[in-house]
């Protein structure tokens, strides 16, 4: 699968990401996380094979420049400011539709810790355009009450082991007004590393990815 470098304009701060787009596809995958590389994630990687085999595009996006990244890894200051990860996300958003490729496709959206937040925030911002959202280990507590805003279904992914993680997203999957599911990995804690976990992560947003992109279909 040729995956395409590409800079994503974000007021004056091009973000690096990986575009996959193989063939018409009816469905793009955006995913980041907070603080670290999305492209050089080999979870990240792995689930966005998975989307590609399913006949989806990705955009694996770095919120974060270069610099910024060696900022976050000194003091925080990047990864909890949700509102600044927001705007980067609905940037890349509207750049996929500026793309002929990926105009008028609907976008789905992956976010992983505090991105997670973010996620949820740019599909309330930009709810004709995303379709579906899923999060992995996140932080929805720091979208405050803003979550009624967001019109696509949600699938919170948290690990059985973490109960302040399965505590927060059961508390933001009863804030939505859209459609959710809080899925628990059995014996995984907040990083997932345990054997087992990446596998069942790639396989349920996957899913839920597909799922959603089956009810969008229009008439072949």
């Amino acid at each position: 699968m040729t995956s395409d470098l590409v800079l994503v304009p974000a007021r004056g701060a091009p973000l690096a990401g990986d575009l996959v787009v193989p063939g018409p596809v009816r469905t793009v995958v955006v995913i980041a996380e907070g603080s670290s590389s999305s492209r050089g994630s080999s979870r990240d990687r792995a689930l966005a094979d998975a989307l590609h085999r399913a006949g989806m595009g990705t955009l694996l996006l770095d919120l974060l420049t270069e610099l910024e990244k060696r900022e976050d890894a000194r003091s925080a200051r990047h990864r909890f400011d949700v509102p600044f990860l927001t705007r980067r996300l609905v940037a890349a958003i509207d750049w996929l539709e500026q793309r002929p490729e990926t105009a008028g496709v609907p976008v789905c959206l992956f976010g992983a810790e505090t991105a997670a937040a973010a996620a949820l925030l740019a599909a309330a911002d930009r709810s004709q355009r995303v379709s579906a959202v899923v999060t992995r280990g996140g932080r929805p507590d720091l979208t405050h009450e803003e979550l009624q805003g967001v019109k696509a279904p949600v699938l919170f992914i948290v690990g059985g082991e973490d109960e302040t993680d399965v505590g927060l997203n059961q508390e933001a999957a009863g804030k939505l007004g859209a459609p959710s599911e809080v899925h628990v990995v059995p014996g995984a804690t907040h990083l997932f590393h345990e054997p087992g976990s990446l596998e069942e992560i790639v396989t349920v947003a996957r899913d839920w990815f597909v799922s959603r992109a089956e009810r969008t279909r229009g008439p072949d």
